[in-house]
């Protein structure tokens, strides 16, 4: 299924791919987050946090390759780029609003990639 299609030398999104894409990366983020909050004590994040919560995205992320079936290379560093406005949000205070806009982006960059059927 295809939600956008640019035409020549375009680039096209896969809707089936962008929700399941943006279902899976934020059903494990919440899912580590739960874990991950239940076993450990909050002055861990304000110390660690700038480390463990990427390392977490990138976790999750390979696990949405898994799951969806798609190149783990190109969707890492879909997630990296994906991450820089949660960056920003941590940064302005606004945490979970980084982590929606970062899912979002990344079900893009994940719906952007070539079909694994061999058509682009």
């Amino acid at each position: 299924m295809t939600a956008y299609s640019g035409g020549r030398g375009g680039w096209r999104l896969d809707a089936g791919v962008l929700w399941r894409a943006a279902a899976v990366q934020l059903a494990a983020v919440v899912a580590v987050s739960l874990v991950l909050a239940s076993l450990l004590p909050r002055s861990f994040f304000d110390d660690w946090g700038w480390l463990s919560g990427p390392a977490a995205w990138l976790a999750c992320a390979a696990v949405s390759a898994r799951v969806l079936r798609l190149p783990a290379g190109p969707v890492l560093l879909g997630a990296l780029v994906a991450g820089i406005p949660s960056a920003v949000a941590v940064v302005l205070g606004v945490h979970w609003l980084g982590v929606v806009m970062a899912v979002a982006a990344f079900a893009l960059w994940c719906a952007a990639l070539p079909s694994r059927r061999g058509t682009a």
